[in-house]
């Protein structure tokens, strides 16, 4: 948990963020301690900017936020992922009866900046791992199962062996808002899984049993950072010279199914999106492969 007694706030936002993180427990029914500290760390980080109570502010304080943010070149989905944020707490203040705010903000369009993906190839590479340690296979089966799936990262590390149904090839996980789905997954991300769990997942495991699917080397859950780590070491490894990131994977998973005839629908559902509109970014990126095909092989272009 972020130690809000710490943070350098008025003691008035201190109060007002502790009782928000009750709220986000209580009532949002938020389990993950990584998306409960995102929450209060960006609401600290705005009100941090402000620099006054939470009861003082307004919309144009809001929009001086977001317009610094724009400056300091935060990407389209950090900005999107702060609004989120800033709406919750607002929300948060009306329902507790605290502070009423008609807020007056909007999204900023997603498709003002695509999501950057893998071509097929790349992903091939990136997957071609040299499996000789129990860590390469853990690596490999990760790997797999993420481009196979399209998981968040967070979700991926949060998998246990009961998440994985192989005879089914199904995988339940938990998203946003600890909201459940069910993702289905090919034969590769199958058989990698099956390999790391029969033959290697023990060998990883030490004195203090622990119940997560993919370990470090310390038989600990792995975490966000060790997974981009180890990523980052993997794609420079297979000379891939992207600067690779673990949502890329999602990204280049939801592409190549659009690309090759999934429909928007389903992706949606397998990405766990609330919105079909969010999903609907993919089209733009498949539409900017058609203008690039269009251009390269178009004759009298």
């Amino acid at each position: 948990m972020v130690d809000i007694k710490s943070l350098p706030l008025s003691d008035k936002n201190k109060d007002i963020l502790d009782k928000y993180y009750t709220y986000l427990i209580t009532v949002k029914f938020l389990k993950v301690e990584t998306t409960i500290n995102s929450y209060i760390l960006d609401i600290y980080k705005y009100l941090e900017y402000l620099d006054k109570d939470y009861d003082k502010t307004d919309n144009q304080d809001i929009y001086n936020y977001l317009s610094e943010l724009e400056k300091e070149k935060y990407s389209i989905y950090s900005v999107v992922r702060k609004i989120s944020s800033i709406k919750s707490f607002y929300t948060f203040l009306n329902i507790e009866e605290i502070y009423k705010l008609n807020l007056d903000i909007e999204r900023p369009r997603f498709y003002k900046k695509l999501p950057h993906v893998l071509t097929i190839d790349e992903v091939d590479k990136l997957l071609d791992i040299e499996l000789k340690t129990p860590f390469d296979y853990r690596n490999k089966a990760m790997l797999e199962l993420m481009y196979a799936t399209g998981l968040r990262v967070s979700e991926l590390i949060n998998l246990t062996p009961l998440n994985i149904d192989l005879d089914k090839q199904l995988v339940r996980c938990y998203g946003k808002g600890n909201k459940e789905r069910i993702v289905p997954m090919g034969d590769i991300a199958c058989k990698y899984l099956k390999i790391y769990l029969d033959e290697y997942r023990d060998a990883l495991v030490k004195k203090n049993l622990c119940d997560y699917l993919f370990l470090n080397n310390h038989g600990k859950q792995i975490t966000r950072q060790g997974f981009f780590k180890n990523l980052k070491i993997i794609a420079e490894k297979q000379g891939i010279n992207e600067d690779i990131t673990p949502h890329m994977l999602r990204h280049s998973f939801a592409t190549h199914l659009l690309n090759n005839g999934a429909d928007l629908r389903s992706i949606q559902l397998m990405l766990g999106h609330e919105n079909i509109s969010t999903t609907g970014i993919y089209t733009n990126v498949s539409t900017e492969k058609i203008k690039d095909n269009y251009d390269l092989y178009y004759p009298k272009g």
